[in-house]
């Protein structure tokens, strides 16, 4: 009697499982799909997979099995039901291999099939969207993309956060302008009157997710966010996912012990929950990526003044530090470049960067009393520069009216982010992750196009 099994269970059964467990796997049923089929005459081998693990099962069949010239013709691709005996097989590269009884074609798979067994490159996969999941590449990034989503859920979760999902349509901005209108109507008159006022696609969750942290003290959102600028770097998609806590009765420092603690629990639970994905990470496609994310969390997270910053950067240029941007100057918007190396070769670890200039920063910001800089925080990392960005949030009403104006922002929209100061306000602050960016770092995937299932960018919408 066949028993049905997935790989997942097998290899788990095969790397945790007692004796007595092994030996009561004898005969077992599998459904999967072919990544190889190969046969030197008078055995043939085929790499199943199911989708349950990131390894493979190896099929083994013979001359002796009647059917065998039929088997051996179908292709990579092709959905089969196996049955046969399972063996332990600790001598060899897998711990077992499955000896074929029996198997069922259950979808051809025709040679036009592009996924071979060769190397492709990223470039080409991604016009093949639909298919570069069942590339080892791809199945490791979308079971890591899982796993660090129910990572980031299980951090604030057991620490007693609520999860609000914040609207995707919204009538305000708290990020600029690089936002996308919705419209509905074909007639310019049509325009915007569904809602009867200019509507547009979130950009961020926080300003919403400020009114439940007013009530429920911490509270996250995470979900999808949209960004209209016209930008095709590795970095930039025109729609990606946030994470953004915000915490009440909490400061600055406050803020960047949850970020710290946030981030070192992620890179953890990654290690521990996908470690066939990590180790073919580290061997594939980033050699020092483990070493980069031990010593991430054996690292204290240092803080640095953005005013020092400044200064460092500006004796770097000095000593002949090639930057592509050499200007430097307090009140600049740093670049990548002069992020990485304060990160890489000043600090040689993750470092915050504290306390910018009012006038680079988002009008929600907590002035400081210097009347110059705002409660703000980035941290950088190495390799990559910023990953998170933070803030105290501006709890003054009469300062946030101030900033809100200065900012050109049409107050009546924002009247109710307004009344969390009016309603008995409180000292509270936030960040935000973005997920895409977090989980090209913990991957060493370099292009943010490689860790959305259907990328979403500048001038590019084929799915």
């Amino acid at each position: 009697m066949y028993e049905f099994k997935t790989i997942r269970e097998l290899f788990e059964t095969c790397y945790y499982g007692d004796q007595m467990m092994k030996d009561s796997i004898s005969e077992v049923s599998l459904e999967g799909w072919i990544r190889t089929n190969r046969n030197n005459g008078s055995i043939g081998f085929i790499e199943l997979n199911d989708g349950t693990y990131f390894k493979n099962a190896q099929v083994v069949y013979s001359k002796e099995n009647k059917d065998f010239e039929n088997i051996s013709k179908h292709l990579t691709g092709c959905s089969v039901e196996v049955k046969g005996k399972f063996k332990l097989t600790p001598e060899n590269k897998q711990p077992f291999e499955i000896t074929l009884d029996e198997l069922v074609l259950v979808g051809d798979c025709d040679s036009s099939y592009p996924l071979q067994k060769k190397r492709h490159s990223f470039e080409y996969l991604r016009t093949i969207a639909h298919l570069r999941p069942r590339t080892n590449t791809f199945n490791a990034v979308f079971r890591l993309r899982s796993v660090l989503s129910m990572a980031i859920h299980e951090f604030f979760q057991d620490q007693g956060f609520v999860y609000v999902h914040t609207p995707l349509l919204t009538g305000i901005s708290c990020e600029g302008d690089d936002m996308f209108h919705v419209v509905t109507g074909s007639k310019e008159s049509e325009l915007d009157s569904y809602f009867n006022k200019k509507t547009l696609l979130s950009g961020s969750g926080q300003i919403h997710v400020e009114a439940f942290c007013m009530a429920f003290r911490d509270v996250y959102t995470f979900g999808p966010t949209f960004r209209s600028e016209k930008s095709n770097t590795r970095t930039h998609a025109a729609e990606f996912w946030m994470i953004e806590p915000e915490i009440a009765f909490a400061d600055l420092e406050d803020d960047m012990d949850l970020i710290e603690d946030c981030v070192k629990y992620c890179i953890q639970y990654c290690l521990e929950n996908a470690p066939e994905e990590m180790s073919f990470f580290n061997t594939m496609i980033d050699k020092t990526l483990l070493d980069r994310l031990n010593h991430v969390l054996k690292s204290p997270f240092r803080k640095m003044e953005y005013t020092e910053a400044i200064t460092l950067l500006q004796k770097a240029v000095k000593d002949g530090v090639d930057f592509v941007d050499k200007d430097i100057y307090w009140g600049k918007d740093l670049e990548t470049e002069h992020e990485r190396y304060i990160t890489e070769q000043i600090v040689k670890g993750p470092v915050f960067l504290i306390n910018y200039p009012e006038e680079i920063k988002s009008f929600y910001m907590k002035r400081n009393k210097d009347n110059k800089t705002v409660a703000a925080c980035d941290l950088l990392m190495p390799m990559i520069g910023e990953l998170v960005g933070g803030s105290q949030r501006e709890d003054n009403y009469d300062i946030l009216l101030e900033k809100m104006k200065k900012s050109n922002l049409k107050i009546e929209d924002y009247q109710w982010y307004l009344d969390l100061r009016k309603y008995g306000g409180c000292e509270h602050a936030g960040f935000g992750i973005g997920f895409e960016r977090f989980l090209m770092y913990i991957s060493g995937m370099e292009n943010i196009r490689d860790v959305e299932a259907f990328p979403r960018t500048y001038k590019n919408l084929d799915y």
